[in-house]
């Protein structure tokens, strides 16, 4: 059994400003770093083998603030990252709506298909992250190992462990410095955590 930690990266200016941010690379702002101090000091005591992390820097922010208290080295995978909204990126959803508003709108209604102009769909996005994860898995096995992503990346995680239609994927709430936690069993996958950020209540 491979016990995987997956938390969504602290808040930026763009999070707070509702920016789709996707490949941009944004870092975290003061919030997020004071998330990413506490979600560290979370699981300061928790034993873990290996720390992932999308090669943005607020996903390596994050997992910066949680290598520290485990003298562990962070290691990037550029194919954990967050769906690539191309043109969208650094727009707000209004001002998406008013030069794409029917893609918008099927983004939410049917994001496994869906394709930003110049972006990628989410079945894309879980082609590659799922492939990664399964490598970090089989590299791991009866270890704890943590992965630092994103709020899009995550809900793709969850919806393939759980097997839900990625087009759910919009019910699944992940909030700044979320802590989701999934087992990997030879035949099983439990999902034992979903969205817990009561380190920065």
């Amino acid at each position: 059994m491979t016990k995987v930690i997956f938390i969504r990266h602290g808040q930026t200016s763009w999070n707070k400003d509702k920016k789709y941010q996707g490949h941009s690379d944004i870092s975290l702002n003061e919030n997020g770093l004071r998330q990413a101090e506490l979600v560290g000091k979370r699981l300061a005591e928790e034993k873990i083998n290996a720390i992932y992390s999308s090669d943005l820097q607020r996903a390596c922010q994050t997992a910066e603030m949680i290598a520290q208290h485990h003298a562990l080295p962070i290691i990037r995978k550029q194919e954990l990252r967050e769906i690539n909204f191309g043109m969208w990126e650094g727009l707000t959803y209004q001002e998406i709506m008013e030069t794409w508003p029917e893609i918008l709108r099927t983004m939410y209604s049917q994001p496994s298909e869906t394709c930003p102009p110049q972006g990628e769909s989410f079945n894309k996005v879980r082609q590659r992250v799922i492939r990664a994860l399964q490598q970090c898995i089989a590299k791991h096995q009866n270890e704890t190992i943590v992965v630092v992503s994103h709020g899009g990346t995550m809900r793709v995680i969850l919806c393939a462990a759980l097997g839900i239609d990625l087009d759910k994927m919009w019910f699944i709430r992940q909030d700044s410095t979320a802590i989701n936690i999934i087992q990997y069993f030879e035949h099983q996958v439990v999902v034992s955590l979903v969205n817990d950020t009561c380190h920065i209540k």
